[in-house]
């Protein structure tokens, strides 16, 4: 009998490995194929950044002919002004929604407490299953 259990923790204790083993090989495979997704948007950003750069200059050499180059740059400047400034208040108020605690995960977790003081209690009072 003795030797069964022993057998049954070895099984136990290898494939244990090998799940953790093939975890990390199909982590490192997701990581690498988020780090080149994330280095195409960031070429892409950069792109964007200077067709932005570029259209300003367009506009500023435009308005140039019609009301002079210094007053163009200034207008051109004046319009990315103002879309930084609504940028700024609208993220600025979307920030102030932002909470930094897990409200839902420490509910849990003081849901969690509660049932393992009372396990048969109705300590756990959301859908979640109960702790095992």
């Amino acid at each position: 009998m003795a030797e069964l259990i022993t057998e049954v923790a070895n099984d136990l204790q290898t494939l244990f490995r090998q799940e953790l083993e093939l975890a990390k090989a199909e982590f490192r495979e997701e990581a690498t194929k988020a780090g080149k997704a994330a280095g195409m948007l960031s070429a892409a950003a950069f792109a964007g950044y200077m067709t932005v750069v570029l259209l300003s200059l367009a506009a500023v050499f435009g308005l140039s002919v019609l009301i002079g180059s210094a007053w163009a740059a200034l207008a051109v400047a004046a319009l990315w002004a103002i879309a930084g400034t609504i940028l700024f208040v609208m993220g600025r108020k979307r920030m102030r929604l932002v909470s930094p605690t897990p409200r839902h995960t420490i509910e849990t977790l003081k849901e969690d407490a509660r049932w393992a003081r009372h396990p048969t209690g109705s300590g756990r009072t959301s859908n979640g299953p109960a702790p095992s």
